[in-house]
C-alpha cells in the first residue's frame, strides 16, 4: 500500500533529479501553484546548481511578472526546455527564450492538459483539431518558438479524411501541485481555492508514468476530515505533501471564501468597475451590446475584462451565462492580475472540463483580446514584438465559439484620443499599427473560421470590422472619426468598405 510522506519544502525540492520532466500547476497571481516549493527548488539550484536540465510544463500562465511562479525555474541551466501554454508572467522565461538559453515550445492551454491526461491514460498523444492552421500545425511553426526548438512535438494526420493534430505524450518525471488541505492518507481537496485548475491531470500523468507527485497544502488534517466530495486527488496519487501555513490564495493576499465558493458575500462595495481609459471603455460598452440573454458567453485575458465592469453598471449578470476557462461559471468575474477567479460564483470546475466544453463547442460567444490583426482577418495574440507571449486557451475558445467578438484598441503605444460633443478625436495616434499586411505568427486563422461558418467582430475603439469573404470589412466608425483621415492611413491594407455605419453614442458616455 502506498504512504504518503510529510516533508518540507526543502526535502521535496530533494526529490527533483536532474533531468527530470516537472509539470505544475498554477494561473495567474498565484492561484493554485506551490510557491514554498517553486522557491525551495530554486534555492537548491542557486546553492547546489541542481536540478539542471529540466524541462518545465504547465498549460496556464503563472507568476507575478517579476520573481514568483514560473520566474522561478528561469535560470540558465536549471531549466533546458519549457512546454507552455503562456508566459506573460514570466518576463524571466521570455528572456531566457528570445537569448536562445532554452528549447521553447508553445502549445494551446487546453491541449497540454488534454495531453497530460492522455499521457496519465497510457495512450498515444493528444488527437484534436485545437491548434489546426496555427502557429502550432506544424505546416507552421509546430509550436517551436525559438531557432534553439528542433524537435517534431507535434504532427498532422488525417483521421476519416479530416485533418487532426497529434501531439506527443512524453514522460512525465514530477507533478508539483497544490491543495488546501491534505488528511493524513494524502488525500488532497482544493476546497478553498480560487480555482481547481489541472492538479489532477498533473498527478495522473507523473503518477502513470512512474513519477513524483509533490502537493503543497495549507493544512494538514486528520484522516476522515474531508468530505469526499471535496477530493481532488486521492492520496494513492501523492508521494508527498509540503505544508505551508503562510499558504495564500492569491500572492499578497489571504483566503476569501466568496471566492472558493464556500461563502456568498455582499458584492454592493465590490462592484467591477467601468474602465477609466477612454479606448478600453469604449471597446467595453461596445462589445457588450452583443451579448445575449441565455448565451453560452466566454471572456478572455486583457481587453474583454473591462466588459465586467459594464455588466455590473447594467445589473444584467443575472441574465447571463459567463465563463472563463480557468473553470469559473457566473459570479462577479474579477479583472486583470486576478483574472480567472470570481466572487459568489456558481460552479468552479477543474479546467480540462471546461476546455473539453470549449473544444466541443459549447460557447456561443466569446470576447477576446486582439494583438494584431492582418489583411485576411488572421488574428495574433501569441507572439507580438519579437516576444513569445503564448495563447493561453485562446486557441480552443477562439476556434470554436460561434461568434468571436474580437477587442483592442486600433493602435498602440502612445495613442491619445479626447471624446467632446463633436465626437472622438485623435490627439496622436500610436506609433505601433496594429491591422497590418501579415500577421507574425497565427493565432486565430481566419481561413478556418471561414470554413466552419463562424461569424467574427473586431471592435476597436475608432472602428468595427466583421470578417468577409476575403478580409475584412469596415461596418462601423465613431462618431468625429472620418475614414480617410484616422481609419485608412493607420492601416497596412484597404479593408471592403460598403455600407458604413456611426457607432452607437452610447458607448462613449464616462
Amino acid at each position: 500500500m502506498a504512504t504518503t510522506r510529510f516533508v518540507n519544502a526543502a526535502d521535496a525540492a530533494a526529490l527533483i533529479k536532474d533531468g527530470d520532466t516537472v509539470a505544475i500547476s498554477g494561473n495567474g497571481a498565484g492561484m493554485i501553484s506551490a510557491e514554498a516549493v517553486f522557491a525551495a527548488v530554486e534555492q537548491r539550484f542557486l546553492e547546489t546548481g541542481h536540478p539542471r536540465d529540466l524541462t518545465l510544463v504547465h498549460s496556464l500562465g503563472l507568476g507575478d511578472r517579476g520573481a514568483l511562479g514560473a520566474n522561478r525555474f528561469a535560470h540558465e541551466g536549471m531549466l533546458r526546455k519549457v512546454i507552455a501554454a503562456h508566459f506573460t508572467w514570466s518576463p524571466k522565461m521570455q528572456q531566457l527564450i528570445r537569448e536562445e538559453k532554452v528549447e521553447a515550445y508553445c502549445f494551446p492551454g487546453g491541449a497540454i492538459q488534454q495531453l497530460l491526461r492522455e499521457i496519465g491514460a497510457g495512450r498515444p498523444g493528444l488527437f484534436t483539431h485545437s491548434g489546426l492552421e496555427t502557429f502550432a500545425d506544424p505546416r507552421q511553426d509546430g509550436g517551436r518558438c525559438n531557432r534553439r526548438s528542433r524537435e517534431a512535438l507535434v504532427e498532422l494526420m488525417h483521421i476519416d479524411g479530416r485533418e487532426v493534430l497529434r501531439y506527443k505524450p512524453f514522460r512525465v518525471d514530477v507533478a508539483l501541485i497544490r491543495g488546501t488541505y491534505a488528511d493524513t492518507r494524502g488525500n488532497l481537496s482544493p476546497e478553498e481555492e480560487a480555482i481547481d485548475a489541472d492538479i489532477h491531470t498533473i498527478a495522473l500523468a507523473a503518477h502513470n508514468s512512474g513519477g513524483v507527485v509533490i502537493a503543497q497544502v495549507r493544512q494538514v488534517v486528520e484522516s476522515g476530515a474531508l468530505h469526499p466530495r471535496s477530493v481532488r486527488v486521492p492520496g494513492i496519487m501523492i508521494d508527498a505533501v509540503v505544508e505551508d501555513p503562510d499558504q495564500q490564495q492569491f500572492y499578497g493576499l489571504g483566503y476569501d471564501p466568496a471566492v472558493s465558493g464556500s461563502r456568498r458575500a455582499h458584492l454592493g462595495s465590490l462592484a467591477a468597475a467601468i474602465p477609466s481609459k477612454l479606448e478600453r471603455r469604449i471597446v467595453a460598452r461596445r462589445a457588450a451590446m452583443e451579448l445575449r440573454a441565455g448565451a453560452s458567453l466566454n471572456f478572455g485575458f486583457g481587453m474583454p475584462g473591462g466588459i465586467f465592469g459594464v455588466i455590473a453598471e447594467q445589473g444584467n449578470g443575472g441574465e447571463l451565462w459567463m465563463s472563463l476557462e480557468q473553470g469559473t461559471h457566473n459570479g462577479r468575474m474579477l479583472d486583470d492580475h486576478l483574472f480567472g477567479a470570481a466572487r459568489n460564483t456558481d460552479a468552479i470546475l477543474p479546467s480540462i472540463e471546461q476546455f473539453d466544453y470549449y473544444s466541443g463547442g459549447g460557447i456561443d460567444i466569446t470576447f477576446l483580446g486582439m494583438g494584431e490583426t492582418d489583411a485576411a482577418g488572421n488574428v495574433n495574440v501569441s507572439h507580438l514584438g519579437g516576444n513569445l507571449i503564448g495563447p493561453g486557451g485562446f486557441i480552443e475558445i477562439a476556434q470554436n465559439a460561434k461568434k468571436v467578438v474580437f477587442c483592442g484598441t486600433f493602435d498602440a503605444q502612445g495613442a491619445h484620443l479626447e471624446w467632446s460633443q463633436d465626437g472622438l478625436k485623435v490627439v496622436q495616434p500610436g506609433k505601433v499599427r496594429k491591422f497590418v499586411n501579415r500577421v507574425e505568427r497565427i493565432t486565430f486563422a481566419a481561413a478556418y473560421a471561414r470554413r466552419t461558418g463562424q461569424e467574427v467582430l473586431y471592435i476597436t475603439e475608432r472602428a468595427v470590422f466583421r470578417l468577409a469573404g476575403q478580409g475584412l470589412a469596415l461596418i462601423e466608425v465613431a462618431p468625429g472619426i472620418e475614414i480617410e483621415r484616422d481609419i485608412l492611413p493607420y492601416m497596412d491594407f484597404q479593408p471592403h468598405i460598403s455600407s458604413v455605419s456611426a457607432m452607437p453614442a452610447s458607448v462613449f458616455a464616462c
